[in-house]
């Protein structure tokens, strides 16, 4: 017997999951999320995952929520990286490019045909530099975007601007801490950020799946990223609290300054996935 899904979401044709803190935490899966998700493609729901992490391949995403008893393909996976990547391809194709960043954004670039840099021994060369998170990340990666950006013609982006990143033990720092080293030693902000909040990975899912962004909903656990992007994009936003954002920080949405409030708003704020379901 299929689980019967809320009133609110009776007319959702596409589940879109961040995945960090909402389908797993580090390498736990969070509890029924398999049953869960499960249920919801038995309701022909389709669903796909859209990831700030740039760190790992589209492969290995797959791989661990196959470990998890979720069967996935490549193909339901937006990443950053891959998200990135694609961009990218789109402005210059063939391009020498430095990364700050790990497996994920390297693989993605070098399948779309980009030279990767590792050692840079011409900083004219270097048509981008990009930065995603890197646990490796040291002075000489960090002077080495810099002087490409400064003394040759790279231009910069990055892949996610997320300030944080959740394993099981706890908040780690994120992308964004890479990112705001190389920007504050440039002067210069990134040309373009790929991942949430920015709508660029979302925008890609409905063009490629083709459902309308009326029967579109994405699950996520952060308001500054996953909830704007959805905004963004046009699309229905439901807060997950299993991963970085409390009940309090929502509550305390109207007391934050600079971005829209309601942009900040979730359509939805649910404790689990299992509170889709009518019980």
């Amino acid at each position: 017997m299929k689980e019967e899904l809320i009133d609110e979401l009776k007319d959702i044709k596409l589940a879109i999951f961040d995945l960090d803190g909402v389908v797993y935490r580090g390498f736990s899966l969070i509890p029924n999320m398999d049953k869960n998700i499960k249920a919801l493609k038995e309701n022909s729901i389709k669903v796909v995952y859209n990831s700030n992490n740039s760190t790992i391949t589209r492969q290995i995403f797959a791989d661990r929520l196959k470990n998890f008893g979720i069967p996935s393909k490549i193909s339901d996976f937006y990443t950053s990286a891959y998200i990135t990547a694609t961009e990218i391809t789109k402005i210059k194709e063939n391009s020498k490019i430095y990364v700050i960043g790990e497996n994920g954004i390297i693989e993605e670039l070098k399948a779309l045909g980009h030279d990767v840099v590792m050692n840079v021994k011409d900083f004219n060369e270097i048509d981008f530099v990009i930065v995603g998170l890197d646990m490796k990340i040291n002075y000489k990666k960090i002077a080495t975007a810099q002087r490409c950006i400064l003394k040759g013609k790279a231009q910069f982006y990055a892949t996610n601007p997320d300030t944080t990143y959740p394993l099981a033990d706890g908040l780690w720092p994120g992308a964004g801490v890479m990112v705001n080293a190389v920007q504050t030693c440039t002067g210069k902000a990134p040309v373009k950020i790929f991942g949430k909040p920015e709508p660029h990975g979302l925008k890609l899912i409905l063009e490629d799946i083709k459902i309308s962004p009326k029967n579109t909903w994405i699950f996520g656990d952060r308001i500054d990223t996953d909830i704007l992007a959805g905004k963004r994009a046009g699309i229905m936003t439901v807060c997950v609290l299993t991963g970085v954002t409390s009940r309090e920080m929502i509550e305390s949405i109207d007391k934050r300054d600079g971005l829209e409030k309601e942009d900040l708003r979730p359509d939805i704020v649910i404790n689990s996935l299992n509170d889709i379901f009518k019980t």
